[in-house]
């Protein structure tokens, strides 16, 4: 798949805010989590082979990521139906928020023009926003491994 992603954030940037329904029928802030390390990952859609691979990563890492101080948000498009399936069938531990307006995704600039097998189409990068207990970008992962991804994560944690 190519990559054609040209970031408008950067390390050190104040991460955009938002309010958005979550997994579980809830409503966050990025507010709500003002003084804590806020892991944002942004993924294409639920229960498909990359997706799930690094869902189930942050979710065998969870203890750790709550050990040091971090909060784990998923954002994809996907209605808050299908995040409740997702996370119920492969018991994710974390909160996954329903983006399906856009919004925040295109406020961090991770939703653009995708190619696959020859077809272009509109889509979700998987880029991954460490947040900063005041708010501001510390790292940003622009291209993720699903597999490997969670733990890249954490060791920037410690």
């Amino acid at each position: 798949m190519a990559k054609t992603i040209e970031l408008k954030l950067k390390e050190g940037d104040v991460a955009p805010k938002f309010t958005v329904a979550t997994s579980g029928g809830g409503k966050i802030s990025l507010a709500d989590y003002q003084g804590q390390n806020v892991i944002l990952y942004f993924y294409p859609k639920d229960d498909t082979p990359g997706c799930t691979k690094e869902a189930c990563a942050f979710r065998d890492h969870f203890a750790d990521f709550k050990k040091a101080g971090a909060v784990i948000l998923g954002v994809s498009p996907d209605p808050v139906k299908a995040h409740d399936k997702f996370v119920e069938k492969f018991k994710l531990p974390f909160t996954l928020l329903a983006d399906e307006d856009k919004k925040i995704v295109q406020a961090y600039g991770v939703w653009g023009e995708k190619s696959f097998m020859g077809r272009k189409y509109l889509g979700v990068f998987r880029v991954t926003f460490l947040i900063g207990p005041d708010g501001r970008i510390k790292k940003i992962w622009p291209e993720v491994k699903p597999e490997e991804h969670a733990a890249e994560v954490l060791a920037a944690l410690q």
